[in-house]
C-alpha cells in the first residue's frame, strides 16, 4: 500500500490562520509518498495570496503536485485573465499546470480543468485526457488522475457541470484510470463512478476545503488514501477541537468491473 494525501481549496486570502499548523502537522503525521493539491490555492489569484500558498507548500514534509482551480485565474484583471490566465500561478506555484509524478507503485497525472472563459464552470481538455491516457497505458501501477473540477454533477451543489466530463470519464475508464481526485464543491464525497459505456468503475474522491473559512457547513477536511493493486482505503481527516482527526474510513476492492465496497 502506498499513501497519498489529497488537499484541495486552500483559498489563501480566506484561510483560517489557526488551521495552518494543524494541517501541516496532520500531513507530516500521515507520512505520504505524495501530496496532491487539487486547485483553488488562492481566493482571488493575487500575488500575495500566491506567495502565501507557495510558502505553505514549501513547508510540507513530502513531494507535492498541484493543478490550478478557477479561483487561481485573475477575475478582476480582464486582460491578464484572457491573455495570460495562468501567469501568476506559474510564477509562484509551478511552471506546469498539469503535472505528473510516479514511483514504483503509483502513476499520478494532473488535468487542468480551469477555464479562463468561465468563472466557475470547468472544462476537460481532450489533449489533457490523451496525455493522461498515454501515461497510464505505459504504466503497470495504480493510476491516479486529479483535477480541480468534479467529473459528475452533484445535486444541490449550485455548480455548473464540467464541460466534456462525461465523455472524458469514458475515455479515462477505458485507458486504465483507477482513481480520480477533485475538489471545487467544498464537500466530502467518495464512491465509484458508474460509466455510461459499462467500463470499469473509477474510484472518485472529492474533498472539501483544507483551510478556508468558507467551508459551507461541512467543516475543513482532507483525505488520506492508502492504495494497493486491488485495495484502497480512504480516510477523511476532519478539523475538530484544534486538530485534524480521522472521521471515518471507507475500504474498496478492485474487481473485474472496477471498484466496489466489500458486501455492496
Amino acid at each position: 500500500m502506498t499513501r497519498l494525501v489529497h488537499l484541495s481549496d486552500l483559498h489563501f486570502g480566506t484561510e483560517a490562520p489557526e488551521l495552518l499548523a494543524p494541517l501541516r502537522e496532520a500531513v507530516a503525521a500521515a507520512r505520504p509518498a505524495l501530496v496532491v493539491v487539487s486547485g483553488d490555492l488562492t481566493q482571488r489569484a493575487r500575488r500575495a495570496q500566491f506567495r502565501a500558498a507557495a510558502a505553505f507548500l514549501a513547508t510540507l514534509p513530502a513531494p507535492w503536485r498541484a493543478v490550478p482551480g478557477n479561483h487561481d485565474i485573475p477575475f478582476h484583471r480582464p486582460a491578464l485573465r484572457l491573455l495570460q490566465p495562468f501567469a501568476r500561478y506559474r510564477d509562484a506555484i509551478a511552471a506546469e499546470t498539469a503535472p505528473g509524478w510516479g514511483d514504483a507503485a503509483l502513476c499520478v497525472q494532473g488535468l487542468n480543468t480551469a477555464d479562463h472563459l468561465a468563472w466557475q464552470r470547468g472544462r476537460v481538455r481532450s489533449a489533457d485526457v490523451q496525455r493522461v491516457c498515454r501515461a497510464f497505458a505505459a504504466s503497470n501501477r495504480v493510476n491516479v488522475a486529479f483535477a480541480h473540477h468534479p467529473f459528475e454533477r452533484v445535486a444541490g451543489s449550485g455548480k455548473a457541470s464540467t464541460r466534456h466530463a462525461v465523455r472524458a470519464l469514458d475515455t479515462l475508464a477505458a485507458c486504465g484510470t483507477h482513481v480520480l481526485l477533485s475538489g471545487h464543491l467544498h464537500r466530502w464525497r467518495t464512491a465509484p463512478f458508474v460509466e455510461r459505456s459499462g467500463g470499469r468503475r473509477i474510484l472518485q474522491v472529492h474533498v472539501g476545503t483544507g483551510l478556508s473559512r468558507r467551508h459551507r457547513g461541512e467543516g475543513n477536511d482532507f483525505a488520506i488514501l492508502d492504495l494497493g493493486p486491488d485495495r484502497a482505503a480512504v480516510t477523511r481527516m476532519a478539523y475538530e477541537a484544534g486538530g485534524f482527526r480521522p472521521a471515518g474510513e471507507v475500504v474498496y476492492r478492485l474487481g473485474r468491473e472496477g471498484w466496489r465496497r466489500p458486501g455492496a
